[in-house]
């Protein structure tokens, strides 16, 4: 008769003592990979992306059919990112959309679309949403789309094309971007 017990009676013990040496392993694969970093002090924040603002609405205004504006941001106000898509949908439509960062550190986005105001609001938020609000600024009357727990959406009809502005900043900084859009220069007038 073995004297040993068979390995599906062995205890807890033995089953810790062979993962430790596994679980050291994957963390030396890991720290030779430089996938982890260990930051007692929490995350720090990164360098905001360069994006070239003036070159990419000059293209859009070039080779969209819609009046496309350069705003005018405040100094501290970074260009970090921009993008075009297709809003889907019936009334949908081109559209151009740049980011920027707030010296605060807050993201906000400028979106510009022949979309219609539904099928835009659909399109960014990834759902429909109900107007819960207006605003009135430089002249303009900018539709509210807000809720718990998500990012408002502000939009304005400028006649040819529709404004959206989104983002986790500040509602000065809509305020802000809003003045900015209101009196910008149209590039492709």
């Amino acid at each position: 008769m073995a004297s040993e017990k068979p390995r599906i009676l062995q205890n807890n013990r033995d089953m810790l003592w062979s993962l430790i040496p596994l679980a050291l392993c994957c963390i030396l694969l890991a720290g030779i990979a430089s996938q982890c970093s260990f930051s007692p002090g929490g995350p720090t924040a990164g360098p905001v992306p360069s994006f070239d603002l003036d070159a990419a609405l000059k293209y859009d205004s070039q080779d969209l059919d819609f009046p496309v504006r350069h705003p005018e941001t405040p100094e501290g106000w970074t260009p970090n990112s921009g993008s075009r898509s297709v809003v889907t949908g019936e009334y949908g439509g081109d559209s151009s959309t740049v980011g920027f960062i707030t010296p605060p550190g807050r993201y906000i986005q400028l979106t510009q679309s022949e979309a219609g105001e539904s099928a835009l609001v659909s399109f960014v938020a990834g759902g429909p949403r109900t107007a819960s609000g207006a605003e009135e600024i430089a002249g303009r009357h900018w539709v509210v789309y807000g809720g718990d727990g998500v990012e408002p959406i502000w939009v304005s009809d400028f006649g040819d094309v529709r404004l959206l502005l989104t983002g986790s900043a500040d509602e000065e900084s809509f305020v802000t971007l809003a003045t900015a859009v209101s009196d910008a220069e149209i590039l492709n007038d």
